[in-house]
């Protein structure tokens, strides 16, 4: 009777064992084929950004040298109002900047809420290799900054500057979801990612010798409380590099992202065996359940990259577009959306 009893016990965990197995497997549909060098980067504007930075890769650079040359692009392009130069500011007209980077040894660096720097994630950078810190902030990022040869500059673009004035005559506050698909013309782009686009670049690479590295930089949302920092600049929410697994990055309304610590909850999903676009797809239904009606009303979307080089993304609302560049394959792809 007992070895009846035990020979059922075995046939059900053995039987459970199987499913769960099967379920990890079916969540993980990565090509265990190694592609490598391969750079990702979120919205349209992430075309150009990826240009540059498969200039590093392709001369068998380093992933992190690739992502901090790729973000330094919208970086400094008036043209975008999102990321740096020409960014939208905050409701006292103060354009501020978030930036992190990090490699695959766990390095990371971050400057939050900076002003007059043209490229944050160089500082970011620097904050990484030059200080025992991760973050400086404010008034501090800025004496680091400059003490380091940056120059200090107006970041605010006329362009910038009517849109917030003519923003000052409502004061009405409502950061945009960018739901709709913009089509793109690298020849014929006079506002990359749209005309109402405020978003992040995240930027994701994989060099030829394997190592990952990741970058995020934002000039936040625009019309904002002076010295609100989004996702972006913090480790672990807007961006997470595991070097086992894989790294993530994330874009959209920053309070969400950082309430799941998002980029690192893909990383631990991948850890698990969720393939990336799977684990990307689980973060956006984690910001559903917390909040189901609020999460109709806001754009937030994760891209991932693993340690293979196969990539996913997932956004809440249709629109979100992100870009690869491979020694096979270059293209602006519409990431799947749950609404």
């Amino acid at each position: 009777m007992s070895n009846r009893r035990k020979f059922i016990q075995n046939s059900v965990l053995g039987s459970a064992g199987i499913l769960l197995s099967a379920k990890v497997v079916s969540a993980s549909s990565s090509d265990t084929t190694i592609k490598k060098p391969i750079v990702v980067s979120t919205w349209n504007f992430g075309v150009q950004a990826n240009e540059a930075a498969w200039k590093v890769l392709a001369e068998k650079g380093h992933a992190l040298d690739a992502v901090e040359a790729g973000v330094r692009v919208p970086e400094a392009d008036p043209k975008g109002n999102s990321v740096g130069y020409g960014g939208l500011p905050d409701r006292e007209g103060r354009v501020t900047l978030d930036a992190c980077i990090m490699d695959e040894k766990y390095n990371c660096g971050s400057v939050m809420c900076i002003e007059h720097i043209m490229h944050p994630i160089s500082v970011a950078r620097l904050v990484m290799e030059k200080t025992p810190h991760i973050v400086l902030s404010g008034e501090g990022a800025l004496r680091f900054a400059l003490a380091n040869g940056f120059k200090k500059q107006n970041l605010l673009t006329p362009q910038s500057e009517k849109a917030w004035k003519e923003w000052l005559k409502t004061s009405n506050y409502s950061p945009s979801m960018n739901i709709e698909n913009q089509s793109y013309s690298k020849e014929n782009d006079p506002m990359p990612g749209g005309p109402d686009n405020h978003d992040t670049i995240g930027m994701l690479a994989l060099d030829v010798n394997g190592n990952l590295s990741g970058a995020c930089t934002t000039s936040g949302l625009a019309y904002k409380i002076h010295g609100r920092v989004g996702d972006s600049p913090i480790i672990g929410a807007g961006l997470y590099v595991d070097p086992e697994v894989g790294a993530a990055t994330a874009t959209g309304v920053g309070e969400e992202v950082i309430r799941i610590v998002g980029a690192h909850l893909i990383i631990e999903l991948m850890r698990q065996g969720y393939a990336p676009e799977a684990a990307c797809k689980e973060a956006t239904q984690r910001i559903i359940k917390r909040n189901p009606e609020k999460s109709k009303t806001i754009q937030v979307a994760f891209l991932a990259l693993d340690k293979n080089g196969n990539y996913g993304a997932y956004a809440l609302q249709k629109g979100f577009t992100f870009a690869v560049k491979s020694g096979t394959e270059e293209k602006l792809i519409n990431a799947k959306s749950i609404y």
